[in-house]
This record gives C-alpha cells, structure tokens and sequence, in this order.
C-alpha cells in the first residue's frame, strides 16, 4: 500500500504528464471548488461496464502502463 505523499506525488505526476502544468492547476481548483461525490461518480461511470469488459481494459491499462 502505497502512502498518502507517494499517492499525491504519483497522481500530481499522472495529472502533469496528461495535462500539463495549467490543465492540472485548473483540474485541481476545480476539483476544490465543487462539491464531489466519487462514489457517486462512479457508480454513474461504471454502470454500463461489465465485469468482463472491465477486466479486459484493466489487463490492457496494465500492460501498456507497467509500475516501474
């Protein structure tokens, strides 16, 4: 289990990396600003996936995004 500094250092990284440095500062005020339910959220996003489509695009994310 990785701790809460390394989960934020890998996330603000992951964030960086995908939208640049204004894009993740615009992305992190949002997120502060608005009020977030992720198990809401998630429960929307997921709903349409099953198990088996799920497991499928895990197995590919892992493949083409090895923990180094």
């Amino acid at each position: 289990m990785n701790s809460t500094a390394i989960i934020m250092e890998k996330g603000t990284n992951a964030l960086l990396k995908t939208l640049g440095v204004l894009g993740t500062e615009q992305f992190i005020s949002t997120l502060l600003k608005e009020p977030f339910d992720y198990t809401e959220w998630s429960r929307e996003y997921f709903a349409s996936y099953d198990s088996t489509q799920f497991l499928k695009e895990a197995v590919e994310y892992d493949k083409n995004n090895p923990i180094l």
